[in-house]
């Protein structure tokens, strides 16, 4: 039997990716999916920063909860250099 996933178990699995480029897929609603591609900047107790920008000028910080992950409505993916 396959245990269910938890939002610590999320937030154990993001925590190892600090500082890493990944792709975000956020379902915002009515048919509107944004796909973009940023820094994971910082992990919290219950949410997580993902910065957006062109190098190193910073155009966004967007923070997102591990709850949003669970439920489906953001999916990540690290790019590997």
């Amino acid at each position: 039997m396959n245990k269910a996933l938890t939002t610590e178990d999320i937030k154990k699995g993001i925590g190892k990716y600090v500082g890493k480029k990944i792709v975000v897929k956020a379902n915002k609603g009515r048919k509107k999916i944004v796909t973009r591609t940023g820094l994971l900047e910082a992990t919290y107790p219950s949410i997580f920063i993902v910065k957006y920008g062109i190098d190193d000028e910073v155009i966004s910080r967007v923070s997102y909860s591990y709850s949003d992950i669970l439920t489906s409505n953001v999916q990540i993916k690290l790019i590997r250099d």
